[in-house]
């Protein structure tokens, strides 16, 4: 009887191959890195590091005054500010990537920031402004109209909405914290802008 089983020798083991690690969002796993980077730098620098690069607040004119205006989004007070930014950030940053693509992300990454800081030194003078939640916002709005169809409106979409750009702006008139409300809507109104300029690549 035939047998065209190959009967592996023995004392062969067979190898085991470990499933590849892909970078799968260039722009968001980079800006990931930094903001970590930024954050170790803060604690040997005893947070000078956030107040002459990753922060932005009204100062002269000057070389590091444009490099806040961006580099804002990538500092953090600490870890726990780091992380629940980062959770959201890394959840819905590589979706919209693969969507929209690196180049996209990479620029509406820089006009929120943009956006956000201005409005920061407009309104809110006299104190300083760093973290990623702006853009955490952006991504939650862009993402939600992302799903947008037929020209109708999911509930999800206005729910969205509601919970959060409306507790922000509650919060924002009626309590007083170190948590930038502001900077939260703007940040949500640029992912609904983003949203429509966008929308052919749906």
């Amino acid at each position: 009887m035939d047998n065209n089983l190959t009967a592996q020798p023995q004392g062969t083991k067979r190898k085991f191959r470990f499933p590849g690690i892909s970078y799968n969002s260039p722009v968001v796993l980079t800006f990931t890195a930094i903001s970590l980077l930024a954050l170790l730098l803060a604690k040997v620098t005893h947070g000078a590091s956030n107040y002459y690069v990753f922060s932005v607040y009204r100062s002269r004119i000057s070389p590091l005054f444009f490099v806040r205006l961006i580099g804002h989004t990538l500092g953090h007070s600490g870890w726990p500010h780091f992380a629940g930014n980062m959770m959201l950030f890394l959840l819905l940053g590589p979706i919209l990537e693969d969507k929209y693509g690196s180049k996209k992300m990479a620029i509406m990454i820089v006009v929120t920031a943009v956006v956000t800081g201005i409005f920061h030194l407009i309104f809110a003078p006299h104190t300083g402004l760093l973290g990623a939640s702006g853009l955490v916002f952006m991504m939650i709005i862009l993402s939600s109209i992302s799903c947008v169809k037929d020209e109708k409106i999911p509930l999800t979409v206005i729910l969205i909405l509601i919970i959060y750009l409306g507790a922000e702006i509650v919060d924002g008139l009626f309590t007083k914290d170190n948590i930038s409300q502001l900077t939260h809507v703007i940040g949500g109104v640029c992912g609904g802008v983003f949203g429509v300029v966008y929308w052919k690549d749906k």
